[in-house]
């Protein structure tokens, strides 16, 4: 076997990608998973905040119209509103011609803050078991052909995966983009994706069922490589 990609997509001219096979999806050999194309334009759509100096994006809504295929992908980002603390982001992902999925976003500005101790809902909730102390999580869809399972690992936090409610722990193996260090969104939009898999009640080889949306929430930049999914 070939050795896989060293990353998720690479950057072309005029703001469009090429998609790598790290990229592949368990559905068909030919589509993506829907974490790597939710994580790049997370990516661009994070870039247009930052130019306003809003760093922190709270809201991120992805709407599959399609399967999105292996191949080259273009993002087209657009500022809805933006005021001095709070902006409001809209993108289209297009492919071969098609649009492929659409997304809104919110982004804010940050500030250091002191937030009382005992407030209710504080502190967050943490991972069912630490990194330490989880094991390797084989994943259901591995195979011999190169996909989102070389892009990423985990490790099992709470229960068994694609058995029904789990906690899986992922890290990126590659960067999302070739050349460039992924961001704590991206890493975070990678992984959220897979929730409907690894909390899979149903038999995968019976019944085959897939995210159409995906909105992701974040009071808080991600701290680290590994981000666990508590599905």
């Amino acid at each position: 076997m070939a050795p896989p990609p060293a990353s998720a997509y690479v950057a072309l001219a005029g703001g469009s990608y090429a998609s790598t096979d790290l990229t592949r999806g368990p559905w068909h050999p030919d589509h993506q998973h829907g974490g790597p194309p939710i994580a790049l334009v997370a990516r661009c759509i994070a870039r247009a905040a930052a130019a306003l100096e809003l760093t922190h994006v709270a809201r991120l809504t992805a709407n599959l119209l399609r399967p999105i295929p292996i191949a080259e992908l273009a993002v087209e980002v657009q500022t809805d509103y933006a005021g001095r603390n709070v902006a409001h982001f809209s993108a289209r992902l297009n492919a071969g011609g098609k649009e492929v999925a659409r997304f809104t976003a919110v982004a804010q500005r940050e500030a250091n803050l002191e937030i009382p101790a005992d407030l209710p809902g504080h502190p967050l909730p943490q991972a069912p078991r630490s990194l330490e102390q989880s094991p390797p999580a084989p994943f259901l869809f591995s195979s011999k052909t190169t996909g989102y399972h070389d892009l990423i690992e985990g490790r099992i936090a709470q229960g068994v995966a694609f058995r029904g409610p789990s906690a899986v722990w992922f890290r990126m193996r590659h960067p999302l983009v070739s050349g460039e260090a992924t961001g704590a969104l991206e890493r975070v939009a990678v992984a959220a994706d897979s929730g409907n898999g690894i909390s899979a009640i149903l038999d995968f080889h019976r019944y085959i069922f897939v995210n159409s949306d995906l909105s992701i929430n974040l009071l808080r930049k991600a701290q680290g490589e590994w981000i666990c999914i508590d599905a």
